[in-house]
C-alpha cells in the first residue's frame, strides 16, 4: 500500500537503489531496474515506482534516462518517479 488513506493505490517499487561510486557508469543500475521490471511485469504489474532526492548529485538522469517521468507527487523530501512497464 502506498498511501495509508487509500488502501487501493497499491504500487510496486524500488526502495532504494545504491551503487558504489566508483562502479557507477558500468551496467549494473541498469540491470537492477531492468531486473526489477521485468519481475513486477511477470507479476501483472504496469509501473514501476521509486522516489529520489532532488539535486544536483541526485539520481535523476540516471532515472530519467530510463524512461521514468516524474509523477507531481511528493514523498517527505523526495520525488516520487514511475516508470510504464
Amino acid at each position: 500500500m502506498w498511501r495509508a488513506d487509500d488502501p487501493g493505490d497499491v504500487r510496486s517499487g524500488l526502495w532504494r537503489l545504491n551503487i558504489a561510486a566508483d562502479q557507477q557508469g558500468h551496467g549494473y543500475g541498469r540491470f537492477a531496474v531492468a531486473s526489477l521490471a521485468e519481475e513486477i511485469r511477470r507479476r501483472g504489474g504496469t509501473r514501476l515506482t521509486t522516489t529520489w532526492v532532488p539535486g544536483e548529485h541526485g539520481p535523476e538522469r540516471f532515472y530519467r534516462r530510463l524512461g521514468f517521468r516524474l509523477t507531481g507527487e511528493r514523498s517527505g523530501d523526495q520525488v516520487v518517479g514511475e516508470l510504464d512497464l
